[in-house]
């Protein structure tokens, strides 16, 4: 399964992925499109932990404040 995704990286980047950080952007991607099951996607996202691939920690955004007064919330 993980050599299957390698290849398929590849196809689609024209290189091999530098790291198992850039497959896990990678199926991360293509489960958001629909492009592959939850099912694989926990498969592989398993697989490439093992191999040491993480997200970011965190996520810095700058919020203004009163922006957030503007903001309707359907419900």
């Amino acid at each position: 399964m993980l050599e299957e995704l390698i290849h398929r990286f590849q196809l689609e980047k024209n290189q091999p992925p530098h790291h198992a950080n850039e497959l896990l952007d990678y199926i991360q991607k293509r489960y958001i499109h629909s492009e592959i099951s939850i099912v694989e996607y926990k498969n592989l996202f398993n697989e490439l932990t093992k191999r040491n691939a993480e997200k970011p920690h965190s996520y810095v955004m700058n919020i203004n404040q009163t922006h957030l007064q503007h903001i309707t919330i359907p419900g």
